[in-house]
């Protein structure tokens, strides 16, 4: 009996093995297909501090200089051909600022390229190729990509041609901080991503293109198990604007948001934290030609939930310009819809240099000073109205995150224009609850949430 039941224990183990090995994937002919439509790409860039040599060295001094020389730096990334007549697809910061672009082919080819077009925005690059019967990638879709699944990436990490890699996505929709990367929503994976790798293409498990490798999260400059890819959905939307007139229009709302955390729920009347808190609407901007609001949340987004702050920007960038787009909003503790016009985004949208109307507040009861503001005071913050806050003390204000200069230009979504006028409305508030007050601090509004005390 003893050995009829190790036997049994044998043959599940094996059965178990073999099942386990048959649902692992295998990669080789996944690899064969992509592979040759995979390049690499080295770029010649001058040494611009010496390029007017003739101009800026006297002529007696020249013999002591050497002058500028074209330096080529090999391996500074990967693309893939997306065409069979020589369109390829890869990262700006890979071409960026280069005077010779030089993409060699699986086949150990050579061919200098040109670009057809940039979108730093979403950090991409369309560049092409005299040359014709190409291998092409297959491309995917990235709508449906969940995490869990395999993907591979191929490339050319540190200059090792057609490199390898595999893992799985981590997650997806993910916003990274700095520049214009609010409007990609990156696919997170743990497939090896390093120097090198930047441009060459993300591949699932049926050998079609779902990312463009682009950033990786490191302390060292190397891989650390975070990288993050374009999605393919977006890219191809980019590349067929840069095919058709060489740059990119995205859509822009018009405002400036924050994320939703547990206090302002509470403060704003939501039963969970949610939606992107409007704290500034810009002047002549498609928001402020729809009504949009202060104080507002937007919640919906042509039907699509908006449940983090970050999925706003991603949502309104891929819609086109001219567009009606129909917004979900909390408005007063009232769900509203508000159709808006899509504009066209600018560059200096993103750096905050058009400004709207801004305000400021005060109370003993949540343990502030605070001051009128003068005109000059409006002048220089950059405020038509508020109170200043002179002074904090340790209380509820600074509990919440109030600093001394801030000002308050609304509390509980009434606006402030004298610090009389807060102190009513600060004493007015019921005990044990919490309310939502904006500021203005370095001239940036923000909404911060306050849990008034008991008396």
């Amino acid at each position: 009996m003893l050995i009829r039941r190790l036997f049994m224990v044998v043959i599940l183990s094996l059965v178990a093995g073999k099942t386990a090995a048959a649902e692992f994937p295998a990669f080789p002919q996944l690899i064969k297909d992509a592979s040759p439509a995979v390049v690499n790409i080295r770029t010649v860039q001058t040494a611009r501090n010496l390029e007017n040599f003739e101009e800026e060295v006297p002529e007696m001094f020249r013999r002591f200089f050497r002058r500028p020389e074209q330096t080529p730096r090999p391996g500074v990334g990967s693309g893939f051909i997306i065409e069979s007549d020589g369109y390829i697809l890869t990262n700006n910061h890979v071409v960026d600022g280069a005077d010779e672009i030089i993409v060699a082919l699986s086949d150990r080819r050579e061919r200098e390229a040109k670009v057809i077009g940039t979108d730093p925005l979403s950090d991409l690059a369309l560049i092409k190729i005299e040359a014709e019967d190409l291998p092409t990638v297959k491309i995917g879709s990235s709508e449906d990509l969940e995490a869990g699944e395999w993907v591979i990436a191929i490339g050319s990490p540190f200059d090792f041609e057609m490199s390898v890699t595999a893992g799985i996505v981590s997650a997806t929709g993910r916003s990274l901080q700095g520049g214009g990367s609010n409007y990609v929503p990156f696919i997170q994976t743990d497939v090896a991503i390093n120097p090198g790798n930047s441009g060459g293409p993300l591949l699932d498990l049926n050998g079609e293109v779902v990312g463009i490798n682009s950033q990786i999260f490191t302390r060292s400059g190397g891989y650390m198990g975070l990288s993050f890819a374009i999605p393919i959905d977006v890219a191809m939307e980019v590349v067929a604007q840069l095919k058709d007139k060489g740059s990119v229009s995205r859509g822009w709302l018009g405002v400036l948001i924050q994320s939703v955390d547990r206090d302002l729920a509470e403060s704003f009347g939501l039963d969970r934290p949610a939606g992107a808190l409007v704290t500034e609407v810009y002047a002549d901007s498609p928001a402020e030609e729809a009504g949009l609001r202060e104080g507002d949340i937007i919640t919906g987004f042509n039907g699509s939930m908006i449940d983090l702050s970050s999925d706003l920007p991603h949502m309104v960038g891929r819609t086109p310009v001219g567009e009606e787009a129909d917004l979900t909003v909390v408005r007063n503790g009232k769900v509203i819809s508000v159709p808006v016009l899509i504009g066209t985004l600018d560059e200096q949208e993103l750096t905050g240099s058009r400004r709207a109307s801004s305000q400021a507040a005060s109370g003993n009861r949540i343990g502030i000073t605070v001051a009128d503001l003068e005109a000059a005071d409006r002048r220089n913050l950059e405020v038509p109205r508020g109170v200043v806050v002179s002074q904090v003390y340790a209380g509820p204000a600074r509990d919440a995150g109030i600093q001394r200069g801030d000002v308050i230009t609304n509390f509980d979504g009434e606006p402030i224009d004298t610090a009389q006028q807060l102190e009513s409305l600060v004493r007015a508030v019921p005990d044990d609850s919490t309310v939502h007050c904006r500021i203005v601090r370095n001239k940036r509004p923000q909404f911060i949430a306050i849990r008034m005390p008991a008396e």
